[in-house]
Formats: structure tokens, sequence, C-alpha cells
């Protein structure tokens, strides 16, 4: 595609430009402008949580992931269900 083109069909797809981008935020703003604290605090939380379970990841060496207790591995030579022919005839005695 030209980058000639681009800036035409921007407004073709009827994208709020300009003024009316800016008449929408501050409507946005009177409706959900009292809860806009708390969201910013919950963000500022997830945010520094986030860097701290980075740091603590980075202090602890990768290990294996283990198998539950109880599990019995898989044999990778055993054929796995419906791993068979589909064309092959099968005897049912």
């Amino acid at each position: 595609m030209d980058a000639n083109v681009l800036p035409v069909l921007i407004p073709a797809f009827g994208l709020p430009q300009g003024s009316e981008l800016i008449i929408i935020m501050v409507i946005a703003l009177l409706l959900f402008g009292h809860k806009l604290p708390a969201l910013m605090r919950g963000l500022g939380g997830s945010i520094k949580e986030f860097k701290k379970g980075m740091e603590e990841g980075d202090n602890q060496p990768a290990k294996k992931p283990e198998a539950p207790e109880g599990v019995v591995g898989r044999d990778p030579s055993a054929k796995s269900i419906g791993s068979g022919d589909a064309t092959k005839p099968t005897a049912n005695p």
C-alpha cells in the first residue's frame, strides 16, 4: 500500500479526529472521572507486583518441572489412540 493513500483511508472509516476526539475524551472523563483514582491505584499496584515477581524470578534458578505424585510417564514408543491407518480394515473376532 502506498504511503500517500493511508491518510486518505483513515478518514474514510469515520474515526473521530481532532476536536471530536477531545469532546469524546471530556465526556468520558465526566462519566468515569470519579473512578480514575481507584483505577490508577490498582494499575500502579499491579505494576509493582509484576516488577516484584520479575525480580524474584530472576533470583531463582530455573528447574525442570516434575510430574505430580502418582502420575506415570507415557512410553514414547507407544502408539496413541487413533494413530493407526484409517484405510486399513480391522478384523473383529
